[in-house]
């Protein structure tokens, strides 16, 4: 499968794969703590490649891991390359590995060169014993036209980020890419914090660098020529040496560290390194540095986001870090919120956050303009325009954003009115209930009443018997609030008091009883207050006459003869005008017993 893949990555890489392809060393990854790193790996090559070595390679080769107890694994990552377009899954210590990055250079349209990353944390974690083999790194079908240039080679190397209480606070970066020489090359690494350069040190995985090739070859920081005698030369930085196991035998590939305590200054943020080389073809795939830092790093996240119906103010909930740090991050850093790049609103830290640790809170904000679309960006350690009060670790991720969604109520929907019989003075007792039309199809407890809409939006004084309320005036406004997540619905609807049809009895007993006493015409008193009722006998003599405020006892209060007296038993006929437009005159009898 291997020589099938090599054949179609030559086809299609062979001629796009010149030197422009190379890949500029950048930053990675970066470790802030009590941290150092180590590196360990090996040479596919049996030989240091030339014009006139021996043209073979080797497919598997091992290296030793050696921590002290106190140094815990934090990261480890696996560069491998050689000669050709690439052999992207090995194997190591029996796990298969497949690249999850790649990188790729070239001399000309004929030499080309691949390097490639893994992740193999977890691996190195887990595996019980020191010995790491990489294997499955096989380039015996494509290497045989770099042999007569002196450009076949193949290697692997793993560096390894750890742990230990013993140390200072350092701040570890990893940077890599893929980028050579001849001529030369300029690094320049940023993201550095330098609190104090005791024990500064910078390591390179290089690949294709020669022992014999020492034609004006200089590795430089900030236009220092660095050198490690007697591993490396001032002369020929890159010449396939080990400085972690002091081996010169690492055939066209390095792992070299470097002290650059006398290099760098306290305060640098950034250094430059430069390769020269008059012959030698070297490619840097990573570059690793390890510098006293002690700087906290402020990071946010929006969190949870209320949100009320109709309304522009929303809650956030939101949290800050300060997680990949070496120092406390202070109280009172500020956090500014921006919308369409608009200050919304203000806060600070209420208190100081430790090393890994974060404090959570929340904060109003005011949406102006009429946008329901909303995306709101928060920055910590931002006075309002950008600017910070804090130094940092890392200055480019103190920002935050979260899009979200205004909720708009609908209009509010009027409903008939509810109509209620006139019990009195324009009262009436509704069940308010009844007003709900038949399509809303909610449970009775997602149902509320209010006597006015901004009582109903924010949902306070409700309405606490809606079953027998009693009307306030005629005629009122009542408003539903239907709840219909994540929002609600409103409608309006009039309680109106209508004067009934009055019910008249047919008889009563006007004994002083207390029983059926007087003449009670259900809904007449109090309802039809104009009204006037005329009873007259048999004989069609007006016997009384009464209204509102004279009900009738049994006693005439008509007629000479008859005036003040009790009526006798008997059947007497009334006439009861209620003097309403909507009604006539109504007639009928009524008998009188005692």
């Amino acid at each position: 499968m291997k020589n099938l893949f090599y054949f179609f990555c030559i086809i299609f890489c062979l001629f796009p794969c010149h030197k422009g392809l190379s890949q500029e060393v950048t930053l990675y990854q970066q470790f802030n703590g009590r941290y150092d790193y180590t590196a360990i790996g090996n040479t596919m090559n049996i030989e240091e490649n030339g014009p006139l070595s021996v043209c073979d390679i080797l497919t598997s080769s091992s290296a030793e891991l050696n921590l002290n107890d106190n140094e815990t694994i934090v990261a480890a990552y696996l560069y491998w390359a050689g000669s050709g377009p690439g052999d992207f899954e090995v194997t190591l210590n029996d796990s298969t590995i497949v690249a999850e990055r790649t990188f790729s250079d070239a001399l000309d349209s004929n030499r080309i060169f691949f390097a490639a990353f893994a992740d193999v944390t977890d691996l190195v974690k887990e595996e019980s014993q020191s010995t790491f083999s990489l294997s499955n790194l096989d380039l015996t079908d494509v290497i045989g036209p770099y042999c007569p240039t002196g450009t076949n080679f193949a290697g692997w190397a793993i560096a390894i980020v750890f742990e230990n209480p013993d140390l200072p606070l350092n701040q570890v970066n990893i940077y890599d890419g893929l980028e050579s020489v001849p001529s030369e090359l300029n690094i320049t690494l940023d993201n550095l914090n330098v609190l104090d350069n005791e024990n500064a040190k910078i390591g390179f995985i290089a690949w294709e660098g020669d022992s014999a090739l020492a034609v004006t070859e200089q590795l430089a920081i900030n236009n220092t020529v660095l050198s490690n005698l007697p591993l490396n030369p001032a002369d020929n930085a890159f010449n396939g040496t080990n400085s972690f196991t002091n081996s010169s035998l690492l055939y066209n590939m390095d792992l070299d560290v470097y002290s650059i305590q006398d290099n760098i200054s306290i305060g640098d943020s950034s250094a430059n390194i430069s390769l020269t080389s008059g012959q030698d073809f070297v490619m840097v795939n990573s570059i690793i540095t390890v510098l006293n830092s002690q700087l906290p790093d402020a990071t946010i996240s929006l969190d949870n986001t209320d949100i009320l119906c109709g309304d522009r103010t929303i809650t956030l909930d939101y949290t800050v870090y300060n997680l990949n740090s070496t120092d406390v991050l202070p109280i009172d850093v500020p956090i500014s919120f921006y919308y369409e790049n608009e200050l919304v609103g203000q806060t600070q830290t209420d208190d100081s956050i430790p090393i890994g640790g974060s404090i959570s809170s929340s904060i109003s904000l005011i949406i102006p303009g009429e946008e329901t679309q909303i995306e709101i960006d928060v920055m910590v350690d931002d006075i309002g325009n950008g600017t910070g009060i804090v130094t940092e670790i890392n200055e480019d991720n103190n920002t935050d954003s979260k899009l979200f969604e205004l909720l708009e109520i609908p209009d509010t929907v009027l409903l008939e009115d509810l109509l209620g019989c006139n019990l009195g003075f324009e009262i009436s007792l509704y069940n308010l209930y009844e007003a709900i039309p038949e399509d809303i199809d909610v449970a009775i407890e997602d149902i509320s009443f209010y006597k006015s809409e901004n009582d109903a939006r924010l949902g306070e004084n409700m309405i606490e018997n809606p079953f027998n309320y009693e009307n306030e005036s005629n005629p009122q406004l009542i408003i539903m609030r239907v709840e219909s997540p994540p929002c609600y619905e409103l409608f309006a609807f009039r309680l109106v008091v209508e004067n009934c049809p009055p019910e008249i009895p047919e008889g009563f007993s006007p004994n002083s009883d207390q029983l059926n006493d007087f003449f009670n015409i259900s809904g007449l008193y109090d309802v039809f207050v104009n009204h006037e009722l005329l009873i007259y006998n048999r004989n069609g003599t007006l016997v009384f006459k009464g209204d509102n405020n004279i009900k009738w006892d049994g006693f005439a209060n008509q007629g000479i003869t008859n005036q003040g007296n009790r009526v006798p038993v008997g059947t007497y006929y009334y006439v009861l005008n209620l003097k309403d437009p909507e009604y006539r005159p109504i007639a009928g009898w009524v008998y009188v017993n005692y």
